[in-house]
């Protein structure tokens, strides 16, 4: 007998329907899975085999063959052992032949008939409430993963035995049986609380808390220089405790990716706060953007809608640092592979820490002992074309002892800084309101031409500025960009010189003090 159950595979970012085909016939006795299966898809044939043994369901002594389509796309993962083990009860006629019918059915089968963990289902389970499917089944742990789809219900089931006993049961009964829960994300968002550290906490360092601000406010790449000790971690550590959260459609997408990489879980199915980033300078290049036989999302894409933090940046291998500097403009990432390119999300807000010099105490004279070919050497670790793609650089003093005795009641504190952040980010929501932008970071040479208006005086100095410190034109942009979130900051409708002025001084200290 012949049945289609309905499942689901991911390619990238995107979740494709899977027809789980399977013909149990007469001839000679085997079991062959075709369309494109990788070895661990292939290997569902055993674990169903004894999955089924173990319910006590013995598999006839005839030619089972099953079909993965579409044959032409790549399938991998141990998600389609459920539908092939529910495919072949139906072509077995244990199961009524209409039993499954509008329901996807996703995991892994233990040799038990347990169901166990797989990833990917909220993608696959987005991609089944957008064609029409209104049921879908999958393993108890990954439920809560798509709870937030409205359209479609997705229930989770401890192991097989459970599923057909659901399947036995008519419409009603099934509704007793099992009730789908659900969540509302934007509740989820609007009860996360910034638990996180604190600018507080932060002694001194005014330059740095002030560039933070701006970065986080503007959504732009933010470097801290400075000797150690200085509160360069510090400060990277604080900044999402004051940015903005995250919208619905910004949760959604930053959760798939994350379910594609198998990272949620029952007490966190969605991503409610912006992603925080800080591999080990040892990390690598595939790593970093992603890779593997099949291309999952590395950490650029991890970052996503959040901030990736690179701690001693000149100590990462020029190869991971080079490969950020596509998806810091274009703010996605290709991977291409064998069986196809694949294109990840990576808009994040890249913080940088470097010290100035290999000792890390320039341009303090009586502790660094450093060379100037040395302090060249080192701080080119970090090529141009990064650089030029950096919004804003600080220098990070050393701290004073007067400082770190300084009371509490001095420091700005992170709710502080949300309150001032909290009115730029007013004016940016009205000012992208029609556009599919939301920080001004993020704006593109059309957008800066018609959003960031220079007041005649402030036109001039841009020129002169220009020539005199022979920007790129990345840069040019750049500067216009950050001197439009400072406006933003100070509530001002145009870019005077004062915003300018802040702005360039954020891009010339490494050319003029370094």
């Amino acid at each position: 007998m012949f049945s289609v159950m309905i499942s689901s595979a991911i390619a990238g970012m995107k979740s494709f329907m899977v027809n789980v085909e399977v013909d149990v016939s007469n001839g000679l006795p085997g079991f062959e899975i075709v369309g494109m299966a990788a070895g661990e898809v292939k290997e569902a044939k055993e674990r169903v085999r004894v999955a089924l043994k173990n319910i006590g369901i013995v598999m006839p002594p005839k030619k089972i063959t099953v079909n993965l389509s579409p044959a032409s796309l790549r399938k991998t993962g141990t998600a389609l052992d459920l539908p092939i083990a529910v495919g072949i009860l139906t072509s077995m006629e244990i199961l009524p032949p209409d039993a499954a019918e509008g329901i996807l059915f996703m995991g892994e089968l233990g040799l038990n008939g347990e169901l166990k963990f797989v990833s990917g289902v909220l993608p696959s389970a987005m991609m089944a409430e957008k064609n029409g499917i209104k049921t879908c089944i999958v393993p108890k742990c990954n439920e809560m993963e798509g709870t937030a789809l409205e359209k479609t219900s997705v229930l989770g089931f401890e192991s097989l035995p459970d599923i057909l006993e659901f399947l036995y049961t008519d419409e009603r009964g099934r509704k007793m049986l099992c009730k789908p829960k659900k969540i509302n994300p934007k509740d989820l968002i609007e009860k996360s609380c910034f638990d996180g550290p604190d600018f507080g906490e932060v002694k001194g360092q005014e330059g740095l808390k002030r560039g933070a601000l701006i970065a986080a406010a503007g959504f732009h790449h933010f470097m801290m220089i400075g000797p150690p000790g200085a509160g360069k971690t510090m400060i990277a550590k604080r900044i999402p405790s004051i940015l903005p959260p995250l919208t619905v459609k910004e949760c959604m997408e930053v959760s798939q990716i994350y379910s594609i990489n198998g990272m949620l879980s029952e007490d966190n199915p969605l991503i409610i706060k912006r992603p925080f980033c800080s591999p080990h300078h040892t990390v690598t290049e595939p790593a970093m953007t992603g890779g593997g036989r099949c291309a999952k999302p590395g950490l650029v894409s991890m970052a996503h809608r959040g901030v990736l933090f690179l701690d001693e940046a000149p100590h990462f291998s020029k190869a991971v640092l080079e490969v950020l500097r596509q998806p810091m403009e274009d703010k996605i990432i290709e991977i291409s592979r064998s069986y196809g390119t694949y294109r990840y999300p990576a808009d994040f807000m890249l913080v940088i820490a470097s010290n100035p010099c290999p000792c890390g105490y320039y341009p303090n004279r009586n502790k660094c002992r450093c060379t100037e070919e040395e302090i060249r050497r080192y701080m080119s670790r970090i090529s141009g074309p990064v650089m030029d793609r950096i919004d804003l650089t600080v220098y990070a003093p050393a701290v004073t002892l007067q400082e770190l005795s300084a009371s509490k009641q001095k420091e700005i504190s992170s709710a502080d800084m949300r309150i001032m952040l909290k009115r730029a980010r007013k004016i940016q929501e009205e000012r992208f309101r029609n556009l599919p932008i939301s920080f001004n970071g993020e704006m593109s040479v059309k957008e800066i031409e018609q959003f960031c208006t220079l007041e005649k005086d402030a036109g001039i100095y841009m020129e002169r500025a220009f020539d005199k410190l022979g920007l790129s034109a990345r840069a040019y942009h750049k500067v216009l960009k950050v001197a439009r979130t400072i406006a933003d900051l100070d509530g001002s409708r145009h870019i005077g010189v004062n915003h300018l002025s802040e702005a360039i001084g954020y891009r010339t200290f490494v050319q003029t003090d370094i």
